[in-house]
């Protein structure tokens, strides 16, 4: 009997080191588990949902991620509010941010708060015209926006209308469809343009003008962007001062209306796209802004939303004048941002004389 105990315990020792190679080989094998926010942040990485704030009209939103969802598969949820508006609520969830983009708003406007937004290069940079390449890492342009002035052809008779001197004619008076720059991004725009334009690019020298052309409104100022399209449009008024889309959308839909590019100048202003910074869905977004550049959306938003391409490769749409054929100016994006409360007070005082 302690013949066969010896046995046993020494067969036992031999075994016991390839027991251990075992059991180290499937401790080994065992996938480690993550840490739940790592986890999660992985699951964030692969989710099939992109969550965009844009200021964009509601039918443009709707026709691109519907072409954009059905292409990716990925889900879009887009909450449309104003550019500002957009601005202050990635600024108070940024410590946990809630969306992924932000669709649209100016250069000059969005560069104040560049801080709030991811470096990222998209894949069609060197498609794009010189000036919209995103020299600053994390401000990818989608297109650009001129300002133009609508003219209704029904009313507008035997009146010239070349650029902004012609405005200033006795027969225009009360006319003249223009929104208020402190609730308009684009008549503050075209503030802009016009004190670049007819202050021979000092903007300083614009105001002479500005004086003008506000006794030219005849107390009439409009309170929003689409109420200056609208009624050039509708007949209410005679010519407007508008952005290139809001004219062209309806020139495209054959409307008693045309688009007159200012003989004085033209501001070309880069529109963006831009990754919140810390984004929950960060790869889904990058996926958009590769998407909303290639060729072929560019091409389709160009002709069918009216919004001027920043490729080479992309034609202007029929109801788009070729950008060779305008005079361009520009203006210091930067300066103007920094001077847009200062110049939207000094144009409500003029205004309101």
């Amino acid at each position: 009997m302690k013949r066969i105990k010896s046995i046993a315990l020494a067969s036992l020792m031999l075994l016991m080191p390839l027991i251990g190679a075992c059991t180290k080989k499937q401790e080994a094998e065992k996938p480690t588990e993550k840490p739940a926010e790592e986890a999660q942040a992985e699951d964030a990485k692969t989710s099939n949902q992109l969550i965009i704030y844009s200021p964009l009209t509601q039918s443009m939103i709707d026709s691109m991620t519907t072409a954009f969802e059905q292409e990716t598969g990925i889900k879009v949820e887009c909450l449309a509010m104003g550019t500002g508006d957009a601005l202050k609520r990635i600024e108070t969830e940024a410590a946990n941010p809630q969306a992924d983009i932000l669709w649209s708003g100016t250069i000059g406007t969005v560069k104040n708060k560049s801080e709030f937004f991811a470096d990222y290069t998209c894949v069609n940079e060197d498609a794009f015209y010189d000036e919209y390449k995103n020299s600053e890492g994390n401000l990818t342009r989608f297109d650009t926006i001129p300002s133009v002035i609508m003219v209704n052809t029904d009313l507008i008779g035997d009146i010239k209308v070349e650029g902004y001197e012609d405005l200033l004619n006795p027969e225009l008076k009360g006319k003249i469809a223009f929104a208020d720059p402190a609730a308009s991004s684009s008549s503050f725009e075209h503030l802009v343009n016009i004190l670049y334009a007819m202050g021979n690019g000092k903007a300083d020298d614009g105001w002479d003008y500005m004086e003008k052309f506000a006794a030219q409104l005849d107390g009439k100022l409009l309170g929003g962007s689409s109420a200056v399209y609208k009624g050039v449009a509708d007949g209410e008024y005679t010519v407007g001062l508008t952005f290139e889309q809001g004219a062209a959308q309806y020139v495209g839909a054959g409307s008693p209306v045309k688009v007159v590019y200012m003989k004085e100048g033209v501001i070309f202003r880069g529109d963006g796209v831009y990754i919140i910074k810390g984004a929950p869905n960060e790869k889904n977004a990058q996926k958009f802004v590769d998407w909303l550049t290639s060729k072929d959306v560019q091409t389709m938003m160009n002709n069918t939303q009216f919004r001027r391409t920043i490729r080479k490769d992309v034609e202007a749409g029929e109801a788009m004048e070729p950008m060779e054929n305008i005079k361009v100016i520009k203006d210091d994006e930067s300066d103007s941002a920094a001077h847009k409360q200062e110049w939207i007070d000094k144009f409500k005082d003029i205004f309101t004389k």
